[in-house]
């Protein structure tokens, strides 16, 4: 059978005119796919690059006391709770990041992040950025911290994390009262500063885990050092009065060793 078609002199099967409208219908649908596809990318990228110059905006508004570390801390949790997960991976380009990543037997393994080049972020941002990665069972060992903040975006995996804030200190131990202890999952954040949260230990639940790190140093530059960061032994503490605790501090080899992979207490 030949169908008559709407143009003088030619005529083509029923089946060759089916194919031929398929074949317009797919190409049209792939090419709304590819303009819908561009849009989002675009709406990501404006979205992500907008959020990169306001975190560097904060990090410099601490630097300058013009707001006090727990304000930062305050501000830059609410900026990190807006940021989904895969976009954030995709713009730092994680993938990269992690090509023949080596994960350490004992603690964990850091690389320094690059942003993009976006147009009113300068080259010099006002913070450090890096992510961590461990294996099950590994930990980022518990310490505190003088003079710097950081904040905690998990990307993959989840950990078991503990805050305390630092309530005093001696040349020996810290003075040290809990404050957080749950579960963080992708999507969670975390800060410390001197003034809130001091005291940190995350252990790895997951097979592999990692999380991204922004970290300000010299906070307060008549400190004397730009920063400085303490070891604790928090399964010798002992209670000094209700949920205050002294814990002595440790050497690094001697805290990775006893929490860098988690053992049986």
């Amino acid at each position: 059978m030949r169908l008559l078609v709407p143009v003088p002199g030619v005529f083509i099967t029923r089946r060759e005119f089916i194919e031929k409208s398929l074949s317009t219908l797919v190409s049209v649908s792939f090419l709304e796919m590819l303009i819908t596809r561009n849009l989002l990318a675009g709406s990501i990228k404006e979205k992500t690059d907008h959020w990169a110059i306001q975190l560097n905006e904060m990090c410099r508004d601490l630097k300058t006391q013009a707001i006090r570390p727990s304000v930062w801390q305050t501000r830059i949790e609410a900026l990190l709770g807006t940021v989904e997960q895969a976009d954030l991976v995709k713009f730092i380009d994680f993938d990269k990041l992690t090509r023949a990543f080596q994960y350490p037997d004992l603690g964990v393994n850091t690389k320094y992040v690059t942003f993009p080049k976006i147009a009113g972020l300068p080259d010099d941002v006002q913070f450090v950025k890096k992510i961590f990665g461990m294996k099950q069972d590994r930990a980022i060992i518990p310490h505190g911290h003088k003079n710097m903040v950081s904040a905690h975006y998990v990307l993959f995996g989840e950990f078991d994390l503990k805050h305390y804030d630092k309530l005093g200190e001696d040349d020996t131990h810290l003075i040290i009262t809990p404050t957080v202890d749950t579960v963080v999952k992708p999507g969670s954040v975390s800060s410390i500063s001197d003034e809130k949260n001091n005291v940190h230990w995350f252990k790895a639940r997951s097979e592999i885990v990692f999380p991204f790190d922004m970290l300000i140093f010299n906070v307060d530059p008549s400190f004397g050092k730009s920063y400085d960061i303490d070891n604790i032994d928090p399964y010798e503490a002992e209670e000094i009065r209700p949920n205050v605790w002294r814990a002595p501090k440790l050497d690094v080899d001697t805290a990775l060793k006893k929490y860098g992979k988690e053992t049986q207490h």
